[in-house]
């Protein structure tokens, strides 16, 4: 029973890396639940231990991840609905194209937008290139979160 349970939470840790990737669903969220559910199930000092580093990794990288890319965009004067209409661009094109059509439709909804919005197609194509990198540091900030939980549930099971 210890050696399914211990499949599942890895496979559902694995699944949460990808949401952390994607950004499609919520990566960290699952990562923390599998976590949380193993050390309920299992008990234990290095199962509660395990738990408490995965908490406050995801909580950190995720309170990190929306303070800096919101102080990211609002240097670079990208407004919230820009990254609105851009996000709406996205799952219409993650729907439209395969594999590359989240990015592809979320930048060029922030693009399209900051075009209309401002006139300038140089600071429109500047506020989209701002929006993917804050988007990049979204995304390796999730991941970082989501690997040191996956890293405590790895180091809990080889202690006990």
């Amino acid at each position: 029973m210890e050696i399914a349970l211990n499949v599942v939470v890895a496979l559902v840790i694995l699944v949460g890396l990808g949401g952390a990737l994607t950004q499609v669903y919520p990566g960290p969220l699952l990562v923390l639940a599998a976590v949380a559910v193993w050390a309920v199930l299992t008990g234990g000092g290095a199962a509660w231990a395990a738990l408490a580093v995965s908490a406050a990794a995801i909580i950190v990288t995720g309170v990190g991840k929306y303070v800096l890319v919101g102080r990211r965009l609002t240097r670079a004067g990208v407004p919230g609905r820009s990254l609105l209409v851009g996000g709406a661009a996205g799952v219409l094109g993650f729907f439209l194209v395969p594999v590359v059509g989240l990015p592809l439709g979320f930048t060029l909804g922030v693009y399209l937008w900051e075009l209309q919005r401002l006139g300038q197609e140089r600071a429109a194509r500047a506020a989209a290139w701002e929006a993917v990198k804050a988007q990049g540091l979204a995304i390796v900030l999730e991941l970082g979160g989501c690997l040191v939980a996956a890293t405590a549930w790895v180091a809990a099971l080889i202690v006990g």
